[in-house]
């Protein structure tokens, strides 16, 4: 593959990650042909074919596989080498690639916007996506931060708290356990419940509680979507186990209620997590020192805020 180009690196790459030419081509601004173009020159030079093609979507073959990884490798490096001449160097001249797990999206771009008031020229680009994708995009350097709730235990990545993290109960309006003023997590656990899909920081807090209190909870539905979850409990399917900072529009037009379970809220940290060992570019240093110091109190100014 001596003869690869960056463009057909970036190409294969993005069409593993979907896996679809389609919607490689709509990431990269580029045509479908063109991006079957550019993966068929790059196993021109692999001497071997990358993807399995079926009608509908791409499988890597092993030969793929290993050309993934080092591809991966290889642009980051890449990457790497870009943010040392365009950025590295200096704070106002960078990009701020972060990523944010799904709860995090209902404050986490004021938090951006204000640390973006105090220096209006970098620019910035953010990821909203689960747990194990962030991790996933932090290991290939496709972001420099991550910000969660439940800090990886792999030794390659390191955390930093900055923020409470309240999980809470939530019902309908017309429930009978929103009227209740104390409700035993027993009770909650012979409800059904809905909640956040397997691997989401949202499941391992609700897993979290209920172990801590030998309880198994009847989960009713598993759901990657917050904006899901919190249109089925309004409409009576459940109750929902969800992050705070998810439901605080819903609480104030009066579309859910939260229940008042003994125990409860579950409180967790939410974590600025990068890549052990790594230079980060300065925006993005300056950035993990400034949710350190100011997270958490801009976090609750948001939330006192009305609408």
């Amino acid at each position: 593959m001596k003869n690869a180009t960056l463009r057909q690196l970036r190409v294969f790459e993005a069409a593993a990650r979907h896996p679809s030419v389609t919607r490689a081509a709509e990431e990269l601004h580029l045509t479908p042909p063109a991006v079957s173009i550019q993966i068929r020159q790059l196993e021109g030079h692999a001497g071997a074919e990358l993807f399995e093609r079926s009608a509908r979507r791409l499988r890597l073959t092993h030969a793929g596989e290993a050309a993934l990884q080092r591809a991966r490798e290889i642009l980051g490096l890449v990457r790497e080498a870009e943010d040392a001449i365009a950025g590295l160097g200096s704070v106002e001249r960078g990009v701020l690639d972060v990523g944010a797990i799904n709860a995090g999206d209902y404050f986490f771009p004021w938090l951006v916007a204000a640390f973006r008031d105090d220096h209006p020229s970098i620019g910035v680009r953010l990821t909203v996506a689960n747990r194990d994708d962030l991790l996933g995009h932090l290991a290939d350097h496709r972001i420099d931060l991550a910000v969660m709730s439940h800090p990886p235990s792999q030794p390659e990545f390191e955390a930093l708290p900055f923020a409470p993290h309240p999980h809470v109960i939530v019902a309908a309006p017309g429930h009978p356990m929103a009227r209740r003023r104390s409700v035993p997590l027993e009770a909650v656990a012979r409800e059904p419940l809905i909640t956040r899909e397997p691997g989401s920081a949202t499941h391992l807090a609700m897993d979290q509680a209920f172990s801590e209190a030998r309880i198994a909870p009847r989960v009713d539905m598993e759901i990657a979507s917050n904006e899901t979850i919190k249109q089925a409990v309004a409409a009576g399917f459940g109750l929902g186990f969800l992050s705070a900072h998810a439901v605080q529009q819903e609480l104030a037009l009066g579309r859910l209620a939260i229940v008042k379970v003994r125990g409860f809220p579950v409180m967790r940290l939410w974590y600025v997590v990068q890549l052990r060992g790594r230079r980060l570019p300065r925006v993005a240093e300056a950035f993990r020192g400034f949710l350190v110091s100011d997270g958490a109190r801009l976090i609750r100014r948001h939330e006192a805020q009305p609408g």
